[in-house]
């Protein structure tokens, strides 16, 4: 009978870690979208909500840790939208006399596990 509780209470712990693993949540983040000089192409910054440092480029690097370069605003939100991340807002920003700058609010569903 002791094994028996044993075994029972040993796959409750097993589910309950199982049922754990499936969590889901949602994470945001801001992509901001600003023209090269001298180009049409733009840059884009991502912010994950992380704190920034001056030594450290949040801008979007490629497989091989180059800039990620895009043609358009559009290249971008296809390139995001193909990594599993959904548009939820987009809005302009302009400082004085200065350009507009394009911020646009993204998320995306993961493992709570894997945010943690």
């Amino acid at each position: 009978m002791k094994r028996i509780f044993v075994l029972f209470f040993l796959l409750m712990v097993f589910k309950s870690n199982a049922q754990e693993d499936t969590a889901r949540v949602e994470q945001y983040c801001e992509v901001v979208a600003t023209g090269r000089i001298l180009s049409n192409k733009v840059t884009i910054d991502i912010d994950y909500g992380e704190e920034r440092s001056i030594w450290k480029d949040s801008r979007l690097k490629d497989d091989n840790g180059r800039l990620k370069k895009f043609n358009t605003v559009i290249d971008a939100i296809n390139y995001l939208g193909k990594n599993g991340w959904k548009l939820v807002n987009a809005f302009p920003v302009s400082i004085g006399n200065s350009p507009m700058v394009y911020h646009y609010v993204f998320k995306k569903e993961f493992l709570k596990r894997e945010t943690e």
